[in-house]
């Protein structure tokens, strides 16, 4: 398989449209690219209609790149409008083998009086219950047969993954953000947030360290291919990152059963949706609002 990156360019527009005037804006975006070893940002633009009387760029708690900003203006609608280019390379080839069995890797994380690598207590940030991502022993049942004693952590998050997408259907419109897991898992339908936020739950059920992932899919196909059969293109998508010693966090995306590669652009991470949501805020006034989110990945020509 060629090695050669993939240079892509992102445009993701938002557009609130107000039923009345809004006063006063607070907004918190969260739609930059995040800098990695296997991604590179070549140009990056956000910008704000009307524009913002203040605006600062910074860092999250999870080291994601922030931008909050404040509208002083009245306006009846918003407009944001992100710009990137950005370059992902191939991540490296893991043999899932040889990852750490899955109960040591989880019998590290536990709390303990020891000292614990820096590693080790990244980990621990991702291993408990977050406001989406309840941890309850129906996600551990439904687990248990990915889990067999001794297997190899990569090993066990993949076959859950494969559980996954065998056993779901992936259906807009028929969850919602507010929609309780539980009821999701039950249901076994859902759209990308779902499938992410059910395999969280599933291994930090099992002790395991996992982490929500948000960003975006190659939506046109490169030249020569057909058109991208993955799920989740033209909008923004959402994926998991697993915890595996010796490995660190290898990213899998169980709407599409694959590992995560160079067809996936990285914007943010946390321990569930409500941490990288892309745009959240607060206004004064407004009534009721119309939204609408284009998200286009364009891949761009390479010499290999």
């Amino acid at each position: 398989m060629s090695d050669t990156p993939y240079r892509y360019r992102v445009r993701h527009l938002t557009r609130y449209v107000y039923g009345g005037e809004v006063v006063h804006s607070h907004q918190v975006l969260r739609l930059s690219p995040r800098a990695m070893p296997h991604q590179t940002t070549v140009s990056h633009e956000v910008v704000v209609t009307p524009q913002p009387a203040f605006r600062v760029d910074g860092q999250d708690a999870f080291g994601n790149p922030v931008t909050r900003l404040q509208i002083d203006l009245p306006h009846d609608s918003l407009s944001v409008d992100s710009h990137m280019d950005v370059t992902v390379y191939a991540r490296p080839a893991r043999d899932a083998a040889d990852s750490l069995p899955w109960n040591q890797v989880a019998e590290q994380l536990v709390y303990a009086p020891h000292a614990l690598d820096a590693e080790d207590l990244e980990a621990r940030r991702y291993r408990s219950e977050s406001p989406y991502v309840r941890v309850k022993q129906e996600f551990s049942r439904y687990a248990a047969s990915c889990f067999t004693p001794g297997r190899p952590v990569l090993a066990a998050a993949e076959a859950l993954m494969h559980k996954i997408f065998a056993d779901f259907t992936y259906a807009p419109g028929v969850t919602q953000i507010a929609t309780p897991l539980l009821e999701v898992l039950r249901g076994r339908r859902g759209v990308c947030q779902d499938y992410a936020h059910v395999m969280i739950a599933c291994l930090r059920s099992q002790g395991l360290a996992a982490r929500y992932v948000s960003g975006y899919l190659r939506t046109l196909p490169r030249e020569g291919e057909p058109r991208s059969d993955l799920v989740g293109a033209d909008a923004s998508h959402a994926w998991v990152a697993v915890y595996a010693p010796p490995f660190g966090w290898v990213a899998l995306d169980p709407t599409n059963d694959l590992r995560v590669g160079r067809d996936h652009v990285t914007i943010a991470w946390g321990r569930d949706f409500g941490d990288v949501s892309p745009l959240r805020g607060v206004i004064l006034g407004g009534g009721e609002h119309e939204l609408s989110v284009n998200v286009s990945v364009q891949p761009l020509l390479h010499k290999a």
